[in-house]
Order: C-alpha cells, then sequence, then structure tokens
C-alpha cells in the first residue's frame, strides 16, 4: 500500500471518529436493485450506514477516507469455515477427503487440547477480517470437551469480526452430545445469539433409516438454534439423509446445506421446496470429493447460494479465491454439459456479479442477516470493505466493477474494513488485532502437534502415498517432435534399434 498523504486520517483518528465517510469510490450496493454508484460516498454514524449517494454533506468531525480508484462494498460473508484447522494451514494440501476424514477424526483430531482451538480460531478470525470477510460461520465440528468450545468461543471474542458459532462435536453422537447438561449449560452461558455472536449446531444426517439424528434436530429446534449440515457429500452423507430429514419435518429456510454436491433432483426440490439455503465451497469440492461443485446444480432447483472457504488446511481461505473458484467451475460445467451434447455454449449463464451477490447478500439471507448485514443501504450495520491499492497494476482501469471484485482483486487489495462501524483495517493494516499473540498461540500449537505425533508421522501426513497408475500407450510415437536442433516445426522419422 501507498504511504498515507499528509491530510489521510491516522488509524487512531479513524478509529475514533464519531462518523467515517467514504468519499468518491465506485459503490457496490448489492441492494435490491444492485445499484451502482460510479462516484458515490458512504456515511457511517456509530454502527449504523447513514446515507449513500454521491457528494453528501456530512456532520462535523466526520473522518473521511478517500476510496477514490476503489470499490466500496458490503463486508464478505462466509457460511462454512473449519476455523480450528488454520493452525495447520496447508498442511494437506494433497489429502483426499478420505485422508483428511483419517487424519483429523480417526487418527490425530483427538489430540488438540483446548489451546489449539483457540490459536487456530483466533489466527482465523484475524484473517477473515484482514481480508473483507465480515461475517464468518465458525463450523466447529471437533468439539469434543466443554473446554474446546469454551476456547473456541473465547478467541471469536477477542476479534472484532462478526462470528456465528456453529457447535459441533464429529467424535460424539449428536442425539447424545445435544442432550448433555454441560453442553445445555455452555449454550446458555455463552451463546447471547446477538448481532456479533451467532448460534448454530453443526452435525451431519448419515441416512441411517432409524433417523438417530432426530433428537438433535429437536435439540436445535427447542434452543432456537439454526442446523448446517454437510449433505451430498460422496461417500458420507447422500440423498437418504435428505429424505429423512424432509420426512420428519426438520427441513426448513434457517437450515443450510454445506456442498450439497452429489445430490439427486429429488434431494434438491426438497432443499428448494423448503426454502432452505446452501453453502458452496468450490475450491473444496473441486479439489478432494465432495462431488462437482454444486452452484450449476442448485441455479437450476432455484436453491439459493452463499460461498465458503471451507477450511485453510488445504486452501486459503479467501473470499476472492471462493468466488473465482465458483464462477470457473459452474461455468466449465455448463460448456461441458453442452459439448456431451454437441452444442455451443455462446452465452454464459453465472455472471460475476451473481458471485459477488452470493458472496455477500447471500451469506445474509443464509444466516437470517439480510435485514442487518450484506448490502450498503441506510439503516443496515456498518460492515463495509474498501478494495484499493494504488500501487497494484491489476486495480486500474476497473471498467466492469463485478468482473473486477471476482476476477481481479485479492485479499492484498483490501484496504479499509468496517465491522459494525468498527474499523478493522485501514490503509492496509490490522486494526485492533492482536498479530503476534496469534503468531505465538500457533507456533506452540505447531510445535506441540508435531512433538506429539512424532516428525516420521508428522512427514508422512503431508505427503500421502501415490498409488501407482497406468500411463495410457501413445499411438503417435513412430514420429520425434523435434530435429536434432530443437526445431518443433520439423519431425524427423524415429530411428529403429
Amino acid at each position: 500500500m501507498p504511504d498515507r498523504s499528509p491530510t489521510a486520517p491516522t488509524p487512531e483518528e479513524i478509529a475514533t471518529a464519531p462518523a467515517v465517510v467514504f468519499r468518491r469510490g465506485l459503490v457496490l450496493t448489492m441492494d435490491d436493485a444492485h445499484t451502482v454508484l460510479q462516484s458515490g460516498d458512504v456515511l457511517v454514524l456509530g454502527d449504523t450506514i447513514q446515507a449513500v449517494a454521491p457528494h453528501l454533506e456530512v456532520p462535523e468531525g466526520t473522518v473521511e477516507v478517500d476510496a477514490a480508484g476503489g470499490i466500496v462494498m458490503p463486508g464478505m460473508i462466509d457460511t462454512h469455515r473449519h476455523m480450528w484447522q488454520t493452525a495447520m494451514r496447508g498442511y494437506g494440501a494433497d489429502w483426499t477427503l478420505t485422508q483428511y476424514f483419517v487424519w483429523n477424526y480417526l487418527e490425530h483430531g483427538k489430540k488438540f487440547r483446548p489451546e489449539d482451538y483457540y490459536a487456530g480460531n483466533l489466527l482465523s478470525a484475524i484473517e477473515a477480517v484482514d481480508s473483507g470477510v465480515t461475517t464468518s460461520v465458525d463450523w466447529s465440528h471437533g468439539l469434543s470437551t466443554i473446554d474446546h468450545a469454551e476456547a473456541a468461543v473465547d478467541a471469536l471474542e477477542e476479534v472484532p469480526g462478526r462470528f456465528v458459532l456453529a457447535y459441533g462435536n464429529i467424535h460424539g453422537a449428536p442425539w447424545e452430545w445435544t442432550a448433555s447438561r454441560d453442553f445445555r449449560s455452555f449454550v446458555e452461558r455463552r451463546m447471547p445469539r446477538s448481532e456479533m455472536l451467532g448460534f448454530q449446531l453443526a452435525f451431519d444426517v448419515t441416512g441411517d433409516p432409524d433417523f438417530p439424528e432426530k433428537a438433535a434436530f429437536e435439540a436445535a429446534r427447542e434452543l432456537g438454534a439454526p442446523v448446517t449440515t454437510h449433505a451430498g457429500v460422496w461417500g458420507a452423507t447422500n440423498d437418504n439423509g435428505i429424505r429423512l430429514i424432509h420426512e420428519h419435518g426438520f427441513m426448513t429456510p434457517e437450515t443450510v446445506y454445506v456442498h450439497a454436491a452429489t445430490l439427486s433432483d429429488d434431494s434438491y426440490q426438497r432443499i428448494a421446496a423448503t426454502g432452505g439455503h446452501a453453502s458452496v465451497s468450490a475450491e473444496s469440492e473441486a479439489s478432494c470429493g465432495q462431488g462437482y461443485p454444486s452452484s450449476w446444480a442448485l441455479r437450476r432447483h432455484g436453491i439459493p447460494i452463499s460461498l465458503s472457504v471451507d477450511t485453510s488446511v488445504w486452501w486459503s481461505a479467501d473470499a476472492f479465491a471462493a468466488m473465482r473458484a465458483t464462477l470457473s467451475s459452474d461455468r466449465t460445467r455448463e460448456h461441458l454439459e453442452a459439448h456431451a451434447k454437441g452444442d455451443t455454449v455462446t452465452h454464459i449463464g453465472l455472471r460475476a456479479e451473481d458471485v459477488v451477490e452470493y458472496a455477500t447478500r447471500g451469506g445474509a439471507r443464509a444466516l437470517g442477516l439480510d435485514g442487518i448485514v450484506g448490502s450498503i443501504e441506510p439503516g443496515k450495520r456498518a460492515d463495509l470493505v474498501l478494495i484499493k491499492n494504488d500501487e497494484s497494476p491489476a486495480m486500474f482501469p476497473m471498467v466492469n466493477p463485478y468482473g473486477h471484485v471476482v476476477l481481479q482483486a485479492q485479499r492484498g487489495d483490501v484496504h479499509t474494513v468496517l465491522v459494525n462501524g468498527r474499523v478493522v483495517k485501514y490503509d492496509g493494516h490490522l486494526v485492533g488485532a492482536d498479530l503476534p499473540k496469534a503468531r505465538q498461540a500457533i507456533q506452540d500449537t505447531v510445535e506441540y502437534l508435531r512433538s506429539t505425533l512424532g516428525e516420521e508421522e508428522w512427514v508422512a501426513g503431508m505427503h500421502p502415498d501415490i498409488p501407482e497408475s497406468k500411463v495410457l500407450d501413445n499411438p503417435y510415437t513412430y514420429t520425434d517432435y523435434r530435429n536434432a536442433s530443437g526445431d518443433p516445426a520439423v519431425a524427423e522419422p524415429r530411428q529403429e534399434m
């Protein structure tokens, strides 16, 4: 980021100002009409967006942020992020979903102490707001003890962001842990259901015809907590689970179906008919095997879409990458489906504008927060992102703002972030987040896990065996493709030995 001009406010000034105005930015409001202001102002008073228009008059003492040459957009919303796994960033880059299950759930997941959950959540929460994600669902599915849950919430409460704890425990049966006295006590003590900290139950449905998960759904209903569930995951959750949830009356507009990648038309129709929402993790689905990224199927059935980065144990936790992956995989499938029929796609179905909608308003709707965040409108909470980087050659010209957000911008271009009117990043630097503390906590966790597993096991986990694969015989081996000089334009006959 460039040095601040002499007239630019300092981080301290902007953090303590009674009002903030973004001046002369290209404003993507994401309101119902998708209004775009080519040069607009956004005035924030306290925690609320007061006005959105060109040339706003502002109260005395308002601090101005020069947004010229940048894009002002709503804060992005991530509806499914395994935040605790950030302590293992990139460790499973070469895993399949099976290897992930084995490592985390069958072998080593229980080795994570409460302080390791705290470390992962703390770093993930800081990373989220730094990259312009103002609301994150902590899909915390390894809470094997209440101490782990306490640590997870402690970390979320330290970071000036908007979070939802999706409480889960993959190591126990959901119909058991949701009924425990300790769990109920935790919910009563730590889950205020405020605008800044929401609550969901996170568990999956196996498809067992006895539907033992019924008791967990009943607990969710009793607690007034929406359910978020991994649905349509190859080899793990399937159409039987969707059918059972539907037949027992637990599919609601508040239910979020994560991935939803390997479902039948019947299942998609049940989700659509009951008003459910999907959380698409295109990088995840394309890489590790849940199924083909599902936005192309969800769109055909009219199911509302939100976006997710899933987990940093594989991917970047970057909402810009999530948007790009969604657009790319959806368009790839549209072309492939057409080619299989001998057709050509001449007008693409999914547009960059749609994907920005998924990343903002789509997430707000999925979490029941659409009346609060997700768009830049007077009266909504001030969760705002300024994308601006005068030192980047990729930040001009900005002729298609939606295309620029999805296909040109990146987390390093996030200049300013407000959450609930509070400045959490300004001029490319975090405000009010203790990154050194997170760094030390993560270092302690990595050292602990590495010593606990042992060096051999630690290294082996990052490098799973590659099975033998057959290379297809190539019939075109009777000529060399390069002559003696290396010129590929002339092929010489292959010399027989």
